[in-house]
């Protein structure tokens, strides 16, 4: 599962997320690839209706040069890169903390398609209380104004 987590000055803080749901079969695991992540921007950038600055954390399809270079390429996409293992700056490590504990805990899910339920249903939770979402981009210290860089600066 992909999430980003999307703010606008005066707006509505907002939610996009995907599932990555492929093969049937045990060991028919597969992740993420660099299109699966330009889908989901494309996506955020149709729904947000104007330009998207993505501030990414470092997994190596974050830093693909397909995936740099398709940005390059678009003038309405934008991505900043954080710092190595500081996910203390990203907002969706706590949607994911959230979901841990409680969509998923204490569940013996039955198939990947029981799974994939419970998250979606979890996602659509939060994606419904944007004031949930804010709360994870003020527990970041970061802050939509351009001149604020982290809390208490």
């Amino acid at each position: 599962m992909a999430a980003l987590t999307c703010f606008k000055a005066g707006e509505r803080s907002r939610l996009i997320y995907h599932p990555c749901i492929r093969g049937r079969h045990r060991g028919d695991h597969r992740r993420f690839a660099w299109q699966d992540y330009r889908d989901l921007l494309v996506r955020a950038h149709l729904w947000l209706g104007g330009p998207v600055v993505v501030v990414w954390d470092n997994p190596n399809v974050h830093r693909c040069s397909r995936l740099r270079q398709y940005a390059a390429e678009r003038n309405w996409l934008a991505i900043v890169q954080l710092p190595t293992l500081v996910p203390d700056l990203n907002p969706v490590a706590g949607i994911w903390s959230l979901l841990r504990c409680t969509t998923t805990a204490h569940v013996v899910f039955t198939d990947r398609e029981h799974l994939v339920q419970a998250v979606r249903s979890g996602m659509r939770r939060i994606r419904r209380r944007s004031h949930l979402i804010d709360g994870y981009l003020a527990e970041t210290g970061l802050s939509l104004d351009a001149t604020t860089r982290r809390r208490g600066q």
